[in-house]
Order: C-alpha cells, then structure tokens, then sequence
C-alpha cells in the first residue's frame, strides 16, 4: 500500500503581494539591538506555519502579525481586511497586543493578551504559537552570544520575559497540543535552562 500524499499548500500571488506589503511596510526596522531586518522574522513565522500545515491565508497572517502594532494601528488592520479579506484581518488582529500608540505599558499589555487567548480560535493560536517559537529561539541564540546583556533589548527584562513566555506556553498547552506547541515548550525549557538565576 502506498503512502498517502500530504497535500501541498499552494502559495500564490497574494502571497507575494503580502511579503511585497510587509516588507515596505516594515522597511527599516530591525530585530531588538540587531542589524537583522525585521522581514526576517515575518519570513521565519510564515515558514513555521506553513511547516505546521497553515494554508495560504494563515501564511498570509503571520507575514502581516506585527504589522498593526507596529505600523500604523487600527487604519492598518482596516487596510488589511480591504487587500487581503476578513479572515487574515481576524488573524492579524488576535495576534496584535495593542493597536494604541503609544503603547500601554509592558505588563498590563501582554496580562490583557494572555486572557485574549484564552477565547482565541485555532487560527490565531496557531500564528501565535509561531510567533512566539520564533521569538524564544531568537532569545537562546542571542543569549549563548552575549549572555545577559540581551535582557536589556526587553522591556519586561529576564524576570518578565521568562514569566511572558512560560505563562504563554501554559496556555497554549491547555488545549489540544501539537508538533508546534511541543517545540515552543523544547524551547521555553531550553531558554529557562541556559539562563542563569539571577543573584
């Protein structure tokens, strides 16, 4: 018997015009105290999702997941759902922590997203567990480079951002988990493992 084909997701030329879109839209901006392009974790997210079965759509999300944060607020959001529908706009919008400038402060912020997930359908949680994958290991690696000095690039610092993601990963794994809930934990332990408790 033949092993069953896993079916392709195909990618199409509103993929493009979403990387196209992104990549203007966050033109300048880079990773936290990097000379990295920030397109690049727009690029990582997107192939982690696809990687975990997301159709184009969800692509499409994680592509534009900071965009309302971080480059113009709810007029964006407005512009997202008129290029690229309804169901990448409710993506991009559940993976947004604010869409205030300026922001709200760190704690209450990322408190008040937590609880958001909490309702947050499959999509979102998805796109958002990507996110957040993709974020860890950049803390790991940035960390075995420069040691503690990273947490200065962090507004909640080594304390908050090690509450930030272990509290997110417990509420990802209160639902049904997955190959991509099980590596954002390898990586949340990894990142509590190679940290130093502060003295």
């Amino acid at each position: 018997m033949k092993p069953k084909r896993q079916s392709v997701t195909p990618l199409g030329p509103r993929f493009e015009r979403a990387l196209v879109f992104a990549t203007r839209k966050h033109a300048g901006q880079h990773r936290k105290g990097t000379t990295v392009p920030y397109v690049a974790h727009l690029l990582g997210v997107a192939g982690l999702v696809l990687e975990a079965g997301g159709d184009e759509d969800l692509a499409i999300a994680a592509l534009l997941h900071d965009v309302v944060e971080d480059c113009g607020g709810a007029p964006m959001l407005q512009e997202i759902r008129r290029r690229f529908g309804k169901r990448v706009a409710h993506v991009v919008d559940g993976c947004t922590d604010t869409d205030l400038d300026p922001k709200p402060p760190w704690l209450q912020r990322k408190k008040d997203y937590i609880a958001h997930l909490r309702t947050a359908d499959a999509d979102t949680r998805l796109v958002s567990a990507a996110d957040k994958l993709h974020n860890v290991r950049s803390i790991v690696a940035t960390y075995r480079e420069i040691g503690g000095r990273v947490w200065e690039r962090f507004h909640g610092k080594r304390d908050g951002t090690l509450w930030y993601y272990r509290t997110l990963l417990d509420e990802f794994q209160r639902k049904r988990s997955s190959p991509l809930i099980r590596e954002l934990e390898r990586a949340v332990i990894e990142l509590e493992a190679v940290v130093t408790p502060a003295q």
